[in-house]
């Protein structure tokens, strides 16, 4: 049973260990951190910064995501009101479910779809709520989206391809730019909102900034979840024990059941820090000027964190540890993930509704892939089939 305890201590319920195991890499002068302990004591001190994530600029208009200490603190909270659970359950719990039922109703009118299409749109849709990219046609929005990140493919590309993909990159951008973020900051300007954009005019932030932000948010918010979403389906869909119990579990437990699918197939794989001052826990010492790697499948998998058979996928872990149960998932401290609970809730969501649709299953698993540039998987091509409306 899926719920039981007792598990085959030779169980492995992971599905990109392998591929992560082979292709993970690090730096030769970076230091691996695996303890769980450790890592959480590190990244909810303040002996550590961002390695491996420097953004050159104006401090007032970088993305927090690339900030520390006070500029950090400053903007991290200046946002928080846009992640709340309140603000997730009344204003972007419609968008997930509208969305949810215009996708699945494509769907059951054609018979089958393809799950990577299907999250990503999604994910669009959700994060550009969030986000104010409300003024242009959103699946075109998702297309144009998804050919700039092309640009992240630019460093590992060969020596005469690298100029054209920079060009394919840049006029993407510029397409991104003038097709859905200038509408978006003109009607912005006119009237504001309960939205990011809204939030960065109001600090003086100038359009370039502003293409910067919704490009890191692409990425932070649409790329990951729809990795994640697939994820999520691929176990659910090939577990017949674990779907049933989804189905009938309360919303909290259906989020714990994800969590630990998400423990156990992180789509981010690696944290980067430099240690700024000498620093010693209760679980470890570090010493100024290091570069630690915080290894979050090691971390995740930890037994003296997570508990016994720590590859076997069990919902009911995180109950008995009383902790969070997506660990390292989503980091932690101060740079813990702001939309953690947006992509929980747009992924729980959307899996309930695809799961009811008569006749569900899972035709084509997904091809696991590789990006060298965000150290994770990918996952495409995955076919859902069910029966036509």
């Amino acid at each position: 049973m899926v719920d039981s305890i007792h598990w085959d201590t030779t169980r492995d319920d992971r599905k990109s260990a392998a591929l992560a195991a082979e292709r993970l890499t690090v730096a030769p002068e970076s230091r691996v951190v695996s303890s769980l302990a450790f890592a959480r004591e590190l990244l909810r001190g303040t002996a550590t910064k961002q390695a491996g994530e420097e953004f050159v600029g104006d401090p007032a208009f970088t993305s927090v995501f690339f900030l520390d200490g006070e500029p950090h603190k400053r903007k991290r909270q200046a946002i928080a009101r846009f992640f709340t659970p309140k603000v997730i359950s009344t204003r972007y719990r419609e968008v997930m479910e509208q969305a949810a039922e215009t996708l699945l109703g494509r769907l059951r009118a054609q018979g089958r779809g393809r799950l990577d299409q299907m999250s990503f749109e999604l994910a669009v849709t959700v994060a550009a709520t969030i986000v104010g990219l409300t003024e242009s046609d959103q699946a075109a929005m998702a297309k144009r989206i998804q050919a700039t990140l092309i640009g992240l493919r630019v460093p590992g590309m060969s020596r005469w391809r690298r100029p054209l993909g920079q060009l394919q990159a840049t006029l993407s951008g510029l397409r991104f730019m003038l097709c859905d973020v200038q509408p978006a900051i003109k009607a912005r300007r006119a009237q504001r909102r309960e939205d990011v954009i809204s939030h960065l005019l109001d600090e003086g932030y100038p359009d370039r900034a502003i293409l910067v932000e919704c490009m890191t948010y692409a990425v932070a918010g649409m790329i990951t979840t729809r990795e994640f979403i697939v994820m999520a389906a691929w176990h659910l869909l090939g577990n017949d024990a674990l779907r049933e119990r989804y189905l009938s579990s309360t919303e909290a437990d259906q989020i714990m059941i994800l969590e630990e699918i998400m423990r156990l197939d992180p789509v981010v794989n690696i944290i980067s820090r430099r240690v700024t001052a000498d620093t010693m826990t209760s679980s470890g010492s570090a010493t100024a000027g290091e570069k630690l790697v915080f290894d979050i499948r090691a971390a995740n998998l930890d037994e003296a964190g997570v508990g016994a058979c720590p590859h076997a996928l069990d919902p009911d872990r995180a109950r008995r540890a009383k902790t969070t149960g997506s660990y390292l998932s989503f980091g932690d401290g101060s740079h813990r993930c702001p939309g953690a609970q947006v992509a929980l809730n747009e992924t729980r969501v959307f899996l309930d509704r695809l799961l009811r649709v008569p006749g569900i299953r899972l035709h084509r698993e997904p091809d696991l892939c590789w990006t060298d540039v965000l150290m994770g998987y990918e996952l495409r091509d995955a076919v859902v089939t069910c029966d036509r409306a």
